[in-house]
């Protein structure tokens, strides 16, 4: 994939998600490093834009999508353990796929997720982290979901995006 299209696709979500950066949305006083570490989110993902990059980099591939019925989805998490634990807007532990029209999977957001050992939950884009939660083979985990390639009504930080469906 050429990687001027890669930029112009970074750079457009960019601007997505700086418009939905809306007052409260993150604490007084920090929108800048925000969207310095939204940009640095889009930056690492991009790559992912296509999908067969994921589990060549290490993302394990899964066919089992999450939803809830009133709140929408989360879609496919492929994971990449070795970066679980991370608040590196640059390392993700997960990438997240939805199904489109033409079947192919897309990208449209990511997740990072931390082991919960009894801390405060963490911070990163200038939010707490979810949580905690039990996750299958995880344990109690805290998690931050950001919906960096497909808008999301309830919140560009919101656990599940009613856009989202799994098949």
């Amino acid at each position: 994939m050429p990687r001027s299209f890669l930029a112009a696709s970074g750079a457009a979500a960019l601007a997505l998600a700086s418009s939905l950066l809306l007052p409260g949305s993150a604490h007084a006083g920090d929108n800048g490093s925000v969207e310095r570490d939204l940009g640095r989110a889009y930056h690492a993902t991009a790559a992912y834009l296509y999908e067969p990059n994921a589990p060549t980099d290490g993302f394990l591939r899964t066919d089992d999508c999450k939803s809830d019925p009133t709140m929408g989805g989360m879609g496919y998490h492929y994971a990449k353990l070795a970066d679980l634990g991370s608040t590196d807007p640059a390392r993700p532990t997960a990438l997240l796929y939805a199904t489109g029209r033409n079947g192919e999977r897309h990208l449209v957001g990511a997740e990072w997720i931390v082991r919960s050992t009894g801390q405060p939950a963490p911070v990163m884009f200038g939010r707490k982290f979810d949580g905690p939660f039990d996750i299958a083979g995880l344990g109690r985990v805290f998690d931050r979901h950001v919906w960096l390639y497909e808008e999301n009504p309830a919140g560009l930080f919101a656990r599940f995006n009613p856009r989202i469906s799994c098949p």
